[in-house]
């Protein structure tokens, strides 16, 4: 039988052993924690601005952190409010500018619903991660659900191109648009390897295609119809101008053109092959896991 007296002489021995309860003791101070709290508190004094040009313009070029906030009225969307926060290693205004293209060139949102807050960071501060302490901060109350679903990622390049893309992720949720115009082309024969500079520097996601290798592919004219023209029709005019192994393949972050036996692309929602565009029901993973952001928190 355990008396009282037992259990009290245990407890005492246990603190002896721990240093718990006696004249010594552990003290940790969390210096980041601290860092993260104040950075959060120094976040939420600030007014959104809408995510624009000229709301970015009034920045200096100056590294700092931010935070991006989406407005919805789709009930239900998950997506809403307070979405993701990042840092910008050498110029917020750059940096935010890439996002405000993102979500300008995708289905289901538009930058209208978008708007911002940042907080300059002095260079020397940035060996902490801030952006980092913030994450820590926010993901214990369940917020930014656009950290680590691919929001930030750059294109991750050939090697994830037969990727099976998640349910969760912000391409799968958010495709890419391909009615979004490209303004002020020339009407009339374009060279081919023009044009596909041209759509690749405006299109408002990356269209990445084979520039090396390619003869005289790219040597041929196109003829443009209109001065603006939606990257679809852009595409479709390209693919005829193509030889036949050749295509367009449309995925749901990015297009991507190679000459690749036409082959199939697991995700891919449409192809277009000389004359025809085909659209096919791409693969999603319910259940798979997002790659970690290659690119989450800093500048290209």
């Amino acid at each position: 039988m355990i008396t009282i007296a037992d259990e009290g002489a245990r407890m005492t021995q246990a603190a002896r052993s721990t240093g718990q309860g006696t004249y010594h003791d552990s003290f940790r101070l969390s210096i980041t924690k601290a860092l993260g709290d104040q950075l959060a508190e120094a976040l939420d004094c600030l007014a959104p601005a809408p995510l624009t040009e000229a709301a970015l313009d009034e920045l200096d070029e100056r590294p700092g952190v931010y935070q991006l906030y989406r407005e919805s009225d789709v009930d239900g969307d998950e997506d809403t409010g307070f979405v993701y926060v990042g840092k910008a290693e050498k110029s917020l205004p750059d940096r935010i500018l890439k996002h405000l293209r993102k979500v300008g060139g995708r289905q289901g949102m538009t930058p209208d619903e978008m708007s911002f807050t940042c907080l300059y960071v002095d260079e020397d501060f940035s060996a902490l991660a801030p952006e980092k302490l913030l994450i820590k901060h926010y993901k214990q109350k369940k917020q930014i659900p656009w950290n680590n679903n691919g929001f930030g990622n750059n294109d991750p390049g050939k090697r994830r191109d037969d990727t099976v893309v998640s349910r969760k992720h912000f391409d799968a949720k958010f495709p890419i648009d391909l009615d979004r115009v490209i303004t002020g082309l020339k009407p009339g024969p374009m060279p081919l390897g023009r044009l596909l500079a041209r759509v690749s520097k405006d299109a408002p996601y990356t269209f990445r295609y084979q520039k090396k290798e390619t003869g005289n592919a790219y040597k041929v004219d196109v003829e443009i119809p209109l001065a603006d023209m939606t990257v679809a029709q852009l595409f479709s005019v390209t693919a005829t101008a193509l030889p036949e192994n050749w295509q367009i393949a449309v995925l749901p972050g990015r297009a991507i053109m190679y000459p690749d036996g036409r082959r199939d692309y697991p995700s891919v929602w449409r192809y277009y092959r000389g004359a025809q565009v085909i659209d096919v029901q791409p693969e999603i993973d319910e259940n798979g896991a997002i790659p970690e952001e290659d690119n989450e928190d800093g500048d290209d």
